[in-house]
């Protein structure tokens, strides 16, 4: 298929088969680009440096390519995670009958707990997510006690949808440091389910950390809040569910954002210019 192919995009950088396709690439001159996902496995990446042999790193962010250390490298650009804008689009016909949603893996670095600690009484909150550790849902729980919180373990596609457009707002509150102090070096290299709450027409709630801010913009798709501040998290809160004038208006900018830079359209459209060598314009923070 390498062979056959004209460009190669492998979509994860730090897997021994990427490393492979590039080779190949440079053998047969074939144009071989990577884009990393997160995780990995075995590479010969873990013992000498192999950048090089890609023709260009197409990262989900600029925090990406940060982290990754190629923010002064002309070949790593920058292409955004994508979202389809078709499936996660608002519905007139829902009503707004949700509150805050959480969608993520119930895992401490999420910073679930931190929302639940400032969520005040009188806002509900809806939790989507597996459990991956007992002893941290049961204190989901317990913050959880004399609130209106409803946790929800197994839902499927649609359902997901249909939670998004009934909320009024999507919170990812993850953190660099967990409550029992260990500490995360790349907690979102996007947090995609940002992206799929504000393509469904709802603002965006997140901490200040890793890439969330580049779709999150503060005030203007949502509210950007100091990690582990709690006030600052309560108000953020209650603004976005009682001044629903507020909340739809951010909503709708959400929406618009998505569509211009997130949605699959324009992640391939910076695909394709990527491939044919062209440098993409950054994304402005205010656009």
């Amino acid at each position: 298929e390498v062979l056959r192919a004209d460009v190669v995009h492998c979509h994860q950088r730090h897997v021994l088969l990427a490393t492979l396709a590039a080779l190949a690439g440079r053998a047969t001159r074939k144009r071989v680009f990577a884009t990393d996902l997160g995780g990995g496995g075995w590479d010969l990446g873990a013992y000498l440096s192999t950048d090089s042999w890609f023709h260009g790193q197409l990262h989900i962010s600029e925090f990406s390519r940060r982290v990754a250390g190629q923010g002064d490298d002309p070949r790593a650009q920058v292409i955004f995670s994508g979202v389809d804008t078709d499936k996660f689009s608002p519905d007139a016909r829902v009503s707004k009958t949700g509150g805050v949603l959480f969608v993520g893996r119930l895992l401490p670095h999420k910073g679930v707990d931190r929302v639940l600690e400032a969520l005040p009484p009188d806002v509900p909150m809806e939790v989507i997510g597996r459990p991956y550790d007992p002893q941290f849902f049961e204190l989901l729980r317990s913050l959880s006690a004399g609130k209106q919180v409803t946790f929800r373990t197994e839902v499927d596609d649609m359902q997901l949808v249909e939670a998004y457009r009934r909320a009024r707002c999507v919170v990812l509150p993850s953190l660099y440091r967990d409550r029992y102090g260990n500490e995360t070096i790349i907690p979102e290299l996007m947090g995609q389910t940002l992206l799929e709450g504000m393509s469904c027409g709802i603002p965006g709630i997140c901490t200040d950390v890793a890439a969330m801010p580049e779709s999150v913009l503060h005030e203007v798709t949502g509210l950007v809040v100091p990690p582990g501040d709690l006030s600052a998290m309560r108000h953020a809160l209650t603004e976005m569910y009682w001044n629903v004038e507020r909340a739809q208006k951010m909503g709708a900018a959400a929406r618009q954002r998505m569509i211009d830079h997130f949605g699959w359209p324009a992640v391939v459209r910076r695909c394709l210019s990527a491939y044919r060598g062209e440098v993409l314009e950054p994304v402005r923070a205010n656009a």
